[in-house]
Formats: structure tokens, C-alpha cells, sequence
């Protein structure tokens, strides 16, 4: 008896539960109540039903159960016909008239307001946004509606939203006032999101064409085709330019571009082709699917844009699975691409997650593709940055090693090849114009004995400073060199022999007077001997003229060293 009773009791509670339940999911809301004093309802309750027939009448809809919810809806694409019920009484002994907001109005289809008062409908109003003279209500993007609430009387609005693909809407009212501040600064966070892709895109395609390395060409396209899917997607293009409808939907087939340029980069800074063939077969996979998709939807884009959620996350589950593996293999790049992609990830399975109506409705979900974007092209921008700072590192490493192979170690003057090298190049030009070159060879006397006397410390000593001295005597234009051990050659262009001798004597006068210390109490003086030549204009025979120096340089040696003396012919 005692356990039927509890089995009574259990199921009558059970009942009651149930039917609380069903009261408070079905019951519609009360009715907003608006006054005077009214100026803005950005979240309210509301309540929505979803018409699969997709052309049920009004006088129908009417009688069926609606779903209480908030202002703003994401359904997916199940729900392609949403109609939204809203309940508004005036308090007042006025009329008051208020603005409906439907600021996603760009992303829909069609949009039908009805106003109904005691059951009967009022005024009905039709915005399709593929036929113009229906779209008075569309102001840069957002449908606006004019209401107008009779004193102390109920009206209620049904509003009829049409999708092409996901139902996603958001209802806002307002006061003239309050709607014209509204509908002036709308958009301001996705016209800066937009901007810096665009600052972004200049820097990097100025990059590409000052470097004409291809990842800045690459990254450009990704910010490129990234910054016009925000621009449409979050109604920037609606806004600026009254581009909706069919057109923007067809438009959205710059979705597939943006991840095919992405891993194109990747490729390209992983260079992949050359160094990982595994990984670098799987982001060719990707491509093709996507190139095939979009392909696709220039014959069907709804259904081409109904697959992109689920190639979104394929696409975004190889490109992290292969930038988890760079980075084990510790590619330097690695890391920063891998901060970034987490980031675009992370948000754009949120975004994808909200327009399949699997998660609720807030601005990150909302904006998750245009946050990922931007979030992974800044830290991407750094991965540029750091590939510009390697380039530099490498050309400067580049630039040291030249100038080692092309310099002496010990005074850092020319060698001799490069001496021939840039002599050459400097005759070849002067023999058009016929300007005057001069050639001297400079030679330390008795050299070997101050290597014998002193050690070869001190004869290093020696050949320093007189490539210090001649740093500081010859001109910039003149080439000069160490050609041998104690040996030197300078080129003088535009310089008869009378001048080279007076630049000659000035250096060897300059070395004459010149010391070196071997220790505290005892220095070292020493001279120079020099040989002069005219290179002949007509043939610009380099090695011509440094036999000729050379002789005269033998001159100077056997008549006493320490003087210059010039070759004659």
C-alpha cells in the first residue's frame, strides 16, 4: 500500500514537473511596455518559430507555439525561415513612435515586418534585398523600421527573416534619437579591424616589390582575401556601398581563397616542397579540396558555402597538425605560426560553432572569423618581421664575407685581386672618356730586416700604419691596395704622372717622419720607395702599367731607396 502511494506521488510530481517545464519554455513573453521616456531596448526577450514549410501565411503563424529567446538568434541552417515575436505596449496617453533594428538584415534574404493589433494585421511591410523598390527600410546594412504604438494598446510585431544558409539575426529598438547615434557609429570596430588588414596588405606587398620574396607576396593575398571577407561578411561592403542580396552571397566565395593563400604561405616560409614532403603532399590535398569547392560554387554557392563549415575543419585541423610538426622538427618559425594559427583556430571553430547554432550568441562568436584573422595576421606579421631581420643577419653575414674575401686581413685594404677587379672595371669606363690615370707601387725598405731585427709582430706593426697613412693621404676615388707582403699599389684616375708624384712624395715624406715603439725607450723608423706610371689611355693596359711602375719602383730602389721616382718610356 505505502509503495503504490509513493509510486502515486512520484508520478503526479513527475507530471507537475513536466508541465512547469513546458509552461516556461512555451509561454511567450510579456509584452515590453514603452513610454514616453523610452530611448533604447538592446536585450530584451522575445520569442521565435521556425516555419520548414518556408511560405506558411501570417494568419497561420499566428497560432503557432513559439520559443522564447533573447533579441539575438543564431538557428544554423535548419532554419532558413525564422519568424520572430515581439509584444509592445504603449503605457502612455500618447503615441510614441520607436525603430525597430534588425542590423544583420544585410545577411538575410528577405525580411517581412508584420504589426498585428487584437489579432488583426495592421501594416505589413516586404524588404527583399534583391529588389530595390522594396528596400526603403535599408540604411547602410541595417533594416530599420518605423513603428508607430497607439496609446495604452498592445501591438505586437512578427517579423519574417529569410536566409540564405544560416539564420542569424539581431533585433534592437530604439528612439529616433537613439536609432540615428546608433546607426552613425555602427561598424566602427570592423571598419579598424579592416583598416589594419589594410595597412598590413600596403606594407607587405611595398615589401614584395622592393624584395621580390614571394611570402610577401603571399601574405598580402591571405590579408587581402581575409579583409574582403570581413568587410562583406560583417556588413562593412553593406554599409559603405548597399551591397547585399545575391550579390554578397555569391561574393562569399572569397572564403575559400583566404585558407588556399595561407597555406600557400605556409609552403612557402616551411618550405616544405624541398624539406618535408609529407607535410607538404597533405597542404597540397588541402588546396585542391578547397580550389574544387569553390569551383563548385560558381555553379552552386549556397551548397558550396553549407560544405565550408565542415572543410573548415579539415583545413584547420592539418594546417595546425603540420605546424605542430615544424615545430617539433624546431623550425624557427614554428613557434610564432604556431601562437597565430592557435589563435585563428580557436576563434573560427567558435565562429563556425555559432553559425551551426551550436553555441549562443555573443560578439566573439559573432565575429570569431574576423578576431581569428586579425589576431593571426598580426603575430603572422612578427613571422615577416622575423624573416626580414634573418635576411638582413644573412646579407650582412653575406656583405662580411665579400668584403673578407675581397680585403686584406691585416690592413683591410684591397687585396690583390680585387685590386685587378676594380682597376679593370675603372679602365674600362676612363678609356671612353680618355681621362689621365696615373699607377703607383709603394715598396718598405729593407722590410725583411725589420722582421729579422724586430719579429714579425713589429713588422705587422710597420705595413699598419702605412695603410693607415694611406687612407688618410689618397683620395676617395682612388683605388688602393696591399699587392704583396710589404707592398702596396694605389690607382689614381683623372691624375697625370706630375700629380701622382706629388701625391707620392707627400705619403713618402709623411712614412719618413713616421715611428714605431718597441718598447718604452727604443723606436723604429722606416721608408718607402716608389714607382710611377701613366697607364696609356688608348689601350688601358693595367698590367701594362704595373710593369712599367715597377721598374721605375727598381730605380728608386738602386738609386738610394726613400724617394719616388717616374717611368719614362
Amino acid at each position: 500500500m505505502i509503495g503504490a502511494a509513493f509510486r502515486s506521488l512520484i508520478y503526479l510530481m513527475t507530471l507537475s514537473l513536466l508541465g512547469l517545464c513546458a509552461s516556461t519554455v512555451n509561454a511567450a513573453p510579456s509584452a515590453l511596455l514603452i513610454d514616453n521616456n523610452f530611448d533604447q531596448l538592446e536585450q530584451f526577450q522575445m520569442s521565435y518559430f521556425v516555419d520548414k514549410s518556408g511560405d506558411m501565411p501570417i494568419s497561420q503563424v499566428q497560432n503557432q507555439r513559439f520559443t522564447d529567446s533573447s533579441n539575438s538568434i543564431n538557428l544554423g541552417a535548419e532554419a532558413k525561415t525564422t519568424w520572430a515575436k515581439i509584444a509592445l505596449k504603449n503605457t502612455s496617453d500618447t503615441p510614441i513612435t520607436l525603430y525597430l533594428h534588425n542590423s544583420y538584415a544585410y545577411y538575410n534574404r528577405a525580411i517581412e515586418l508584420n504589426e498585428v493589433v487584437n489579432g488583426q494585421v495592421t501594416r505589413t511591410r516586404l524588404l527583399d534585398m534583391d529588389i530595390k523598390d522594396t528596400q526603403e527600410s535599408m540604411y547602410q546594412g541595417t533594416a530599420v523600421f518605423d513603428i508607430t504604438l497607439a496609446p495604452q494598446q498592445v501591438t505586437t510585431l512578427y517579423l519574417k527573416n529569410l536566409a540564405y544558409i544560416y539564420q542569424v539575426f539581431s533585433l534592437e529598438l530604439y528612439s529616433q534619437d537613439a536609432s540615428k547615434r546608433v546607426l552613425i557609429n555602427q561598424n566602427n570596430d570592423i571598419t579598424l579591424i579592416v583598416g589594419m588588414i589594410l595597412a598590413l596588405i600596403i606594407y607587405n606587398f611595398f615589401l614584395f616589390l622592393s624584395s621580390r620574396l614571394k611570402e610577401h607576396l603571399f601574405y598580402a593575398c591571405y590579408l587581402v582575401s581575409g579583409g574582403f571577407w570581413i568587410a562583406l561578411s560583417y556588413g562593412l561592403f553593406a554599409s559603405f556601398f548597399d551591397v547585399f542580396g545575391s550579390i554578397t552571397l555569391k561574393w562569399n566565395i572569397a572564403l575559400g581563397t583566404m585558407p588556399i593563400c595561407l597555406l600557400i604561405f605556409m609552403i612557402n616560409i616551411f618550405e616544405t616542397r624541398t624539406k618535408y614532403p609529407t607535410e607538404h603532399k597533405a597542404l597540397l590535398t588541402v588546396i585542391a579540396i578547397l580550389a574544387t569547392n569553390s569551383i563548385y560554387g560558381l555553379f552552386d554557392i549556397i551548397k558550396a558555402l553549407e560544405y565550408a563549415s565542415t572543410l573548415a575543419f579539415i583545413v584547420l585541423s592539418i594546417s595546425l597538425c603540420v605546424t605542430i610538426s615544424m615545430f617539433v622538427r624546431k623550425h624557427p618559425l614554428a613557434l610564432l605560426f604556431l601562437i597565430g594559427h592557435s589563435l585563428f583556430i580557436t576563434f573560427s571553430v567558435l565562429a563556425v560553432l555559432f553559425y551551426q547554432g551550436r553555441i549562443g550568441f555573443s560578439y566573439i562568436s559573432s565575429h570569431g572569423v574576423g578576431i581569428g584573422i586579425l589576431l593571426e595576421s598580426l603575430v603572422l606579421s612578427l613571422i615577416i618581421a622575423n624573416r626580414i631581420r634573418a635576411l638582413e643577419t644573412l646579407k650582412a653575414s653575406q656583405a662580411e664575407l665579400q668584403l673578407l674575401a675581397s680585403t686584406d686581413p691585416l690592413t683591410k685594404l684591397l687585396n690583390r685581386r680585387s685590386f685587378a677587379l676594380e682597376a679593370n672595371q675603372l679602365l674600362r669606363q676612363d678609356k671612353q672618356i680618355r681621362h689621365p690615370l696615373s699607377l703607383a707601387i709603394l715598396d718598405i725598405d729593407f722590410f725583411k730586416n725589420i722582421n729579422d731585427t724586430y719579429g714579425h709582430g713589429l713588422g705587422d706593426r710597420v705595413i699598419v700604419r702605412v695603410a693607415d697613412v694611406l687612407r688618410q693621404q689618397c683620395r676617395h676615388q682612388d683605388i688602393v691596395a696591399r699587392y704583396g707582403g710589404e707592398e702596396f699599389v694605389i690607382l689614381m684616375p683623372n691624375t697625370s704622372i706630375e700629380k701622382a708624384h706629388v701625391l707620392a712624395e707627400r705619403i713618402r715624406k709623411v712614412l719618413e717622419n713616421a715611428t714605431i715603439h718597441v718598447d718604452q725607450q727604443q723606436l723604429v723608423n722606416f721608408t718607402l720607395s716608389v714607382g710611377i706610371a701613366e697607364v696609356d689611355p688608348t689601350t688601358a693596359d693595367l698590367q701594362a702599367a704595373i710593369e712599367q711602375a715597377d721598374k721605375a719602383l727598381y730605380k728608386a730602389k738602386n738609386n738610394g731607396r726613400n724617394q719616388s721616382q717616374l717611368f719614362v718610356g
